[in-house]
Order: C-alpha cells, then sequence, then structure tokens
C-alpha cells in the first residue's frame, strides 16, 4: 500500500510539473497579445462561420448564415463582416459583437468574391454567372455601377493608390483593368488557364495572378499591361495536373509571396526578388484562400477537403496548428 501510495504522490508531483512545461511551451509558440484576435473562416458547405479564438487557437462559436458562404472580409473600422451569400445573391453584413446579420447589399447575382477600396466606403464584387463587376456605395446601401467584364468573373483587387480595380475572368483567361473614376476597362491581359486571384505587391510595381488549371503565377507589370514573368510550381511525388495556385498573399515588405496550391495541400513560398519558391509548406487538403494576422507573424490557410484552417509561423516557415472549422472553409479573415 505504501508503495502504491507513494506512486501516487510521486505523480502529484509530477503531472504539475508537466502541466506546467505544456504551459510554457504553448506560450512560447503562441505568446499572449495585448488584445485577442479573431478569425472568421467562411464555411461553404455548411453554410455558416466559424468564429476562431487565435489565442485558444479552437473555433469557439458558428454563425448561420446564407446560401453558399464564400468570400468574406471585414468594413476597415472592424464593427461588421461581409460576407457573399452567392447562391443567396446578396451579401450580408454581420455584426462583429453580436454575430448576427444586421443587413444586406445588393451584390448582383452569384457573388464569390470583393474588395474595398482604401476609403471603405465603396466594394467591388465579382458576379460569376453574370460576366459582371458590381460597385456598392456601403453606407447607402445601394448599387452605383454595373461594369461588365469578362466570362466568369472572380477575383478582386485595388490598386494601392486606389486609382485601379482588377478582376479575373475565369473563362476568359484574362486580367481586366479598370479605371477607378470612369469605371470603364482599360486593358486586358491575358493569363494561364483559369485565374482565380489577382494581389498587388504593397509598393504597387506589380500585380500577381495565380491560374489554377495553368498551375502559374503570372506577375504583370501593371503600367505596360504585361506579363513579365510567370512562376511554376513542381512538388516532388505529385502530378502537375494537381498543383492548382489559387490564394496569393504578400509580406508586409513584399519580401516574400505565399501562393497556395489547391489540393496539391501545400502553399508555396517564394522570393519577390528572384521569383524562385524557396519552401512548401504541407498544410491541409485542398488549401484554398489565406490571410495573414495583423502582426504578420502567423498565416492563416483554409483547407476544404480536411475542413480545417492550418496556421503558419511566418518567420520560422513552419506550420505550428491545425484548427477545426466548418464543412468546406472557403474563405478567411483576421481581425483584433
Amino acid at each position: 500500500m505504501r508503495g502504491r501510495l507513494g506512486c501516487a504522490a510521486g505523480l502529484a508531483t509530477i503531472r504539475p510539473t508537466m502541466a506546467l512545461l505544456a504551459f510554457s511551451f504553448v506560450d512560447v509558440l503562441f505568446p499572449a497579445r495585448s488584445q485577442a484576435l479573431t478569425a472568421y473562416v467562411s464555411n461553404e458547405r455548411d453554410n455558416t462561420i466559424s468564429v476562431v479564438d487565435l489565442d485558444a487557437m479552437k473555433a469557439v462559436k458558428t454563425i448561420d448564415v446564407g446560401e453558399r458562404p464564400r468570400g468574406i472580409t471585414l468594413t476597415r473600422d472592424g464593427h461588421f463582416i461581409l460576407l457573399c451569400a452567392s447562391d443567396d445573391d446578396t451579401i450580408q453584413v454581420i455584426d462583429t459583437k453580436t454575430l448576427k446579420v444586421v443587413g444586406n447589399l445588393p451584390s448582383g447575382p452569384d457573388p464569390e468574391t470583393f474588395a474595398l477600396n482604401a476609403a471603405g466606403n465603396l466594394l467591388y464584387v465579382s458576379n460569376e454567372n453574370d460576366s459582371m463587376v458590381t460597385v456598392i456605395d456601403i453606407d447607402a446601401r445601394k448599387v452605383m455601377a454595373e461594369i461588365p467584364t469578362g466570362v466568369e468573373p472572380e477575383g478582386m483587387t485595388v490598386s494601392p493608390d486606389g486609382q485601379t480595380i482588377v478582376n479575373t475572368s475565369e473563362t476568359t483567361n484574362m486580367a481586366h483593368f479598370i479605371d477607378y473614376k470612369t469605371r470603364k476597362v482599360t486593358a486586358n491581359v491575358l493569363v494561364d488557364a483559369r485565374p482565380r486571384i489577382a494581389m498587388y505587391r504593397h509598393d504597387g510595381t506589380e500585380l500577381w495572378v495565380s491560374a489554377e488549371l495553368g498551375g502559374t503565377v503570372s506577375v504583370i507589370d501593371p503600367v505596360a499591361h504585361a506579363v513579365k514573368r510567370k512562376i511554376g510550381f513542381e512538388v516532388q511525388g505529385l502530378r502537375s495536373d494537381v498543383i492548382q495556385p489559387v490564394g496569393i498573399r504578400f509580406t508586409a515588405d513584399d519580401a516574400l509571396a505565399f501562393v497556395a496550391l489547391g489540393p496539391a495541400n501545400r502553399v508555396a513560398v517564394i522570393d519577390t526578388k528572384t521569383y524562385q519558391v524557396k519552401d512548401y509548406l504541407l498544410v491541409g487538403q485542398r488549401v484554398w484562400q489565406m490571410d495573414f494576422t495583423p502582426d504578420g507573424k502567423l498565416l492563416l490557410t483554409t483547407n476544404g477537403l480536411s475542413n480545417d484552417i492550418s496556421v503558419i509561423d511566418v518567420a520560422a516557415l513552419k506550420v505550428v496548428k491545425s484548427i477545426q472549422v466548418g464543412r468546406l472553409p472557403w474563405g478567411v479573415v483576421v481581425a483584433p
């Protein structure tokens, strides 16, 4: 009996020590912040948004939303989530305090992605089934313009100087440059098959466009409206047809670009000076979209077929966590 009690006493001493070590490890990996961070993930199949506490590193709430939620972002003040409810032909407005749907914006048919202007009062929406970009005044909640574009418009972005809006069209295989003032298409640049996301470097010197079926990223000179470089990808052991670039994100200093490679289940890390792939980070299945935390230390990816998000330590270039969310996570946005 004394032996068992002695063993129990020993375990009682060890367990607090182990717990302290575990706490210390987590604390070092994810140090406490002065302000908690929250990620919002649109789940296309569940018609929900998962609310993820990035200090606890877990989903803590679920918001019921409209049919087929895809594109997701925040208003500039962080008070509202904007969400493309694609099959409901609307953009839902969700209060970040109450996590309730408080309104809708007239998006046009089948909204998929969107981009805010610098002032945060205009929203540019790609209408996939209508070959059109809809311009919405957020405050007035009304359509300001409808801009004809290519077939199956997809990616949307605004140049850092706010003077140019870019839309990609999946079937036309082009990046369309639209003048901010006239709302007219001023240039079309042919890229590889099924372009998805367009993203400007923060300094505005380049526009990168991912081509899902082409398996490349086109680097475009936004002044000359010409492709200056194409970046390809090779992952050992994988067929080229499963390497399908989608989401693109740049670090704040534009030194690195991260490209989500879809069913390749990898995120490519690219040196933007040499255009060479530095690394491939293994994440969840069918990685789609991404977003940085505001401090740029972590990058989150949505993994549609494994129903999770991966957390990447940007400095270490290492995946440090997987967090389960809803079914078919599509988009993610991070807010303080």
